[in-house]
């Protein structure tokens, strides 16, 4: 019979502290304990979920072809990201920290800036969307056009050299 939780109990903190642990071996039983020996909320269900996902990706690492570096681990974490929420995304993804705010050496990762390379994906999509959408509004149009234009940046944001 399973176990009923909440979130107020806050197990996904033991999760995925267990999820680091696990190997190729061992992932089946975690997963299947955490998916069948609780009865989950809306919000434990979610939690378990990514614990059982973080659980694969160190199961995977820890294997003979495993050992993937810092680098590799961050584009992991894109492709997720992607994959999860965003597979129609064209011009780009932004992550804001902002724990980053409490210092003032940061003060440039929150500046509206976009890179040449990220301003041009736009301007491309805004170009196609201008050549293939019918049915959008006269005000959304005209911002495509402007972006399309290379007038001016929406919403304040300025272009700068990718570094």
């Amino acid at each position: 019979m399973p176990i009923p939780i909440t979130e107020e109990m806050h197990l996904e903190e033991e999760w995925f502290q267990k999820a680091t642990k696990q190997t190729v071996e061992t992932l089946p039983a975690f997963i299947n304990h955490l998916m069948n020996d609780y009865g989950h909320d809306y919000g434990t269900m979610c939690h378990a979920v990514a614990a059982c996902a973080l659980a694969g990706m160190y199961a995977a690492d820890k294997t003979e072809n495993g050992g993937i570096t810092g680098f590799q681990a961050g584009f992991v974490m894109w492709d997720l990201i992607k994959q999860i929420n965003y597979r129609g995304n064209k011009c780009g993804l932004r992550i804001t920290n902002y724990d980053d705010l409490l210092y003032p050496q940061y003060k440039h990762k929150f500046e509206k800036t976009l890179g040449r390379d990220t301003w041009n994906a736009i301007q491309e999509q805004a170009k196609k969307y201008l050549e293939e959408k019918e049915l959008a509004h006269p005000d959304v149009v005209r911002h495509w056009r402007s972006i399309v234009d290379g007038t001016v940046p929406p919403f304040g944001f300025v272009v700068e050299e990718d570094k």
